[in-house]
């Protein structure tokens, strides 16, 4: 389909490069999201363009994913590895940057999308700058990860200062879930308008591989129950938990477990101290035999691993999504996920996989011990938790409500303008 007068939006993700290999440092589910977000808008009719921070000279400045989205890496601060807490300091430069981008083009941006709070507070720059609508999606709020880890960040109360101003002051916040927003509601602000629109997952690349197929390309035999996860190594992730559940689950049963903790960077990143704790604890409790740490998944393994597992286990302390959850769905795989944020949300407990309270590990235990005894209720599981991938959680259909908010959020912008300042912009981008 020929699309003619394409509106130009940016879409911002400050730490969370789009056009990065996922699982590599800070690469998880918010850049899956903002890139393939993007690249549905642009089949969807957008002119998308994607900005984060270039962390290194090597990488091109400019990334091409389809002939009308692109990712863009903005110099701000040392082209280095930042951790996300240290890069406030660096904003300015990156929103200075952004304009001198936009100098460049025929055609100037007609929205903002940011996502997360620093992109949150980059956005609400340049919509005051250049007098445009702006969405934002969080992907976590600091009022709930802060009453999950012991040491607090100094950077905390600038967080949680930028996270209010931005629900009170941007022209939408995009929530993934109803309970991401309730948590906006009690914990942030009474104030801001929300809509409520989830991520979403590559149905055309989810669900292609058959569990036998799969287990042949693994190496795991037929009769052997698998219990996998996937994400960052990280506290709030709960690995402990899965583990010590698996240590339960094993010692009654019979069967043959087998655990696959997928995931993490390389050696010495961020997340090496914490994958070294979860090593330890599983060789505390005689996992060893039976446990895999096969590494950072790319998007094309990640099939095959969950294809091969018989469930999908999500036991984080909060998610406020987990896109994870819907990948594992997508193949036909049951969750077990913690009774918190997204979760409570994207699984729907005794039809798609089953819910427990976080860091409860005989409720985890008891829990996957009932998919993995239950083969028949297993497979139906399933099946449903595919349809419901289907049905709600594919990006086409995401884009399709993000373009309609957008329209919406322009609309409003072109009405309420003085002088018809937007209006012209959009003669402008039309012209």
């Amino acid at each position: 389909m020929i699309f003619l007068n394409r509106k130009r939006i940016a879409l911002v993700s400050v730490h969370g490069d789009p056009a990065i290999e996922v699982g590599k440092e800070e690469a998880g589910g918010q850049n899956v999201y903002v890139r393939y977000v993007g690249e549905a808008l642009s089949k969807q009719g957008w002119e998308v363009d994607m900005f984060t921070r270039r962390v290194s000279p090597e990488q091109p400045a400019v990334v091409q994913h389809t002939s009308h989205c692109r990712t863009i890496r903005l110099i701000a601060g040392p082209q280095e590895f930042i951790p996300r807490d240290e890069i406030f300091e660096f904003l300015p430069e990156f929103v200075q940057a952004f304009l001198d981008f936009q100098h460049q083009l025929e055609s100037p941006y007609l929205l903002i999308h940011s996502n997360y709070w620093l992109s949150s507070w980059v956005g609400m720059e340049l919509s005051k700058k250049l007098s445009i609508p702006q969405a934002h999606t969080y992907h976590s709020l600091g009022a709930v990860k802060y009453k999950s880890i012991s040491t607090i960040p100094l950077i905390a109360k600038t967080r949680l200062a930028v996270e209010k101003t931005c629900l009170e002051t941007v022209n939408r916040v995009v929530a993934t879930s109803p309970q991401e927003r309730d948590h906006m509601r009690s914990l942030v602000s009474a104030h801001g308008n929300i809509d409520i629109i989830p991520c979403g997952t590559r149905i055309d690349h989810f669900g292609t591989v058959t569990q036998a197929a799969a287990r042949q390309l693994l190496g795991i035999a037929p009769e052997e129950k698998v219990v996998l996860y996937v994400g960052r190594f990280d506290p709030r992730k709960g690995i402990e938990t899965l583990a010590r559940a698996v240590n339960e689950c094993q010692a009654r049963t019979t069967e043959h477990v087998r655990l696959i903790i997928g995931g993490g960077s390389r050696p010495g990143h961020s997340d090496g101290d914490e994958r070294d704790r979860i090593e330890s604890i599983v060789a505390e409790l005689g996992l060893e035999s039976i446990t895999q740490f096969p590494g950072r998944l790319s998007q094309e393994d990640l099939p095959t691993y969950y294809a091969a597992a018989d469930v999908c286990v999500v036991p984080s302390h909060y998610e406020p999504f987990g896109l994870v959850t819907i990948e594992a769905m997508a193949c036909g795989t049951p969750v077990v996920g913690s009774d918190v944020g997204g979760l409570q949300f994207t699984v729907a407990p005794e039809q798609t996989g089953l819910l427990a309270p976080p860091k409860d590990v005989a409720a985890f235990a008891a829990a996957i011990d009932r998919v993995l005894l239950n083969p028949e209720w297993r497979n139906a599981l399933g099946i449903a938790a595919r349809t419901r991938v289907e049905t709600t959680f594919s990006w086409d259909g995401v884009a399709a409500q993000l373009g309609q908010l957008y329209e919406i959020l322009l609309e409003e912008a072109s009405e309420a303008a003085p002088q018809g300042q937007p209006a012209k912009r959009l003669a402008q981008a039309s012209a």
